[in-house]
This record gives C-alpha cells, structure tokens and sequence, in this order.
C-alpha cells in the first residue's frame, strides 16, 4: 500500500510540474508603461476614450515585435518615482526628460529633441523673456519647465523676476488659466505646446526665447539594464527600418520628424 501511494504521489507531482512549466511556458510577458494622461502628443486620452500617443505606440510596436503584451497605465507625474519604485509600472514613457536626471534612473538611448517654451496669449504685451518680471508664471508639477526655472544655472534668474510661479497638475488646468487670465504665461514642452494651441484653434503665441533644450528617453528603474537592453534594441532596429519614422509621421503637426535624434531617422 505504502509503495502505491508513493507511486500516486509521485505521479500527481510530475504532473504538477509538468501543469506549472507549461504555464510559465505558456505566459506572455507584459510590459507596462507608466505615462501622463494628458500630455499630447506623447501620451493622451483620444475622443474615443483610448489611449493614445507617438511614444504609447512605439512601445507597442516594440511589445509586438518581442511578443510581450502593453500595459498603457496612466499615473499622476509627481509619483511616478513611486509606481517606478514598486514595480507598478516597467518603465516611464512620455516624454521623459534625460537631461539632469542621469543618476536617478536607467534610461534608453535619447530619441527626441526637445525644447521648453513660453506660451502667451495671441495679442499679449508679452513679448520676449525680458517681458516677463512681474508677470504670473504657470508650470506643470514636477515638470522639466520648471526643473529649468528653478535651475541656478539655468533660469533661475529669470523665475526671481515672476511676480509668482503657479504650479498646475496639468496642461488643460494650466489653459484654462491662461485663458481667463489667472496667469500670464504658461511654461511647458514645445510639442505639447503645438497640440494644445492647434486644438485650441488658435488664439494663443509660443515665444522666440526657449527655457531650455532637452532629449527624452525611456526611464527605467535604477540597474534595470537588461530590460532597457531589450528596448532599447528593438527601438534601434524600429529606427534603423524606418518605422519611427513612419510613426512620428501621424503627428507631423507637433513637428516629431523634425525633432527625432535616433540614428537611422530622419
């Protein structure tokens, strides 16, 4: 009896095993992808109430050439540390700006050009930076704008000048502001800038004087180099057979091609 039981028992457990290593086998890894709802043409909620956005659908056609399956989770921008950090998300992919966050996280090859602006409106005495003492600046939270604005060596000196600095959650609170004339400026991304003035029919001017110039990547968490590897290659070989391209293409409006830095673009 004993000896048939152990028989039993052996049997159920290779069978066991056998169930759980064609699971695992049988998984398809899903990659999630941290992003600010409300930051076009990167990463937004369409018409339709879908989740859209040039980065959004360049981690999809990397999740579909390594068979991975997309998690599009949006996340507030002021904890995307904390979603990083617990393993919420994968990765940070909207926009994300490399430039003085180098020692904070793990981050792909640069693939946008970037710049910070001004934003006024259309008929504003608002002219130039010099305009800009006494005036009331918006910022998006946490944002590179005002990373630049509160920079020693960067625009700090001009920030000194504002009358006050507004932070806002998003760009659409931000508009709004700057519409009913809370705020005189609005600091914010140039592509975000093109999305908002161009759906907004108008109505509203981006200064000649910048902020400052960035590059964004895809921000991984700190040592996490083998998924950034993997990424990273895929969006190499994206570059290389044109298919970044093709995708920056279906946002021409917000100038993408122009702004691409991957090898092979352009």
């Amino acid at each position: 009896m004993k000896k048939i039981l152990a028989v039993i028992l052996a049997s159920v457990m290779a069978l066991s095993l056998c169930a759980c290593s064609n699971a695992k086998a049988g998984d398809k890894k899903t990659f999630t992808v941290g992003f600010d709802a409300e930051f076009p043409p990167y990463g937004y909620m369409d018409e339709a109430g879908n989740y859209v956005g040039f980065d959004l659908d360049l981690a999809q056609e990397v999740c579909n050439r390594r068979g991975w399956e997309l998690v599009k989770q949006p996340i507030d921008w002021d904890a995307k540390d904390m979603e990083l950090s617990s393993g919420s998300i994968d990765c940070i992919w909207n926009g994300f700006t490399i430039n003085g966050r180098e020692d904070d996280y793990t981050f792909s090859v640069p693939y946008v050009d970037n710049s910070q602006v001004y934003v006024v409106k259309s008929g504003s005495d608002i002219k130039s930076e010099a305009d800009l003492a006494g005036k009331i600046v918006g910022v998006q939270a946490d944002s590179s704008a005002l990373a630049a604005l509160e920079d020693e060596e960067g625009k700090a000196d001009v920030a000194a000048t504002f009358a006050d600095l507004v932070q806002f959650a998003d760009y659409n609170t931000g508009f709004m502001n700057l519409e009913s004339g809370a705020i005189d400026v609005l600091a914010m991304d140039i592509g975000v800038a093109n999305y908002e003035i161009a759906g907004r029919n108008g109505g509203y001017e981006i200064l000649a004087d910048q902020l400052a110039t960035e590059q964004y990547g895809v921000g991984f968490l700190k040592g996490n180099t083998e998924l950034r590897d993997q990424v990273e290659a895929t969006l190499l070989e994206m570059a290389a057979d044109g298919t970044v391209n093709k995708i920056a293409e279906k946002y021409e409006d917000f100038g993408l091609v122009e702004s691409l830095c991957l090898e092979g673009t352009k």
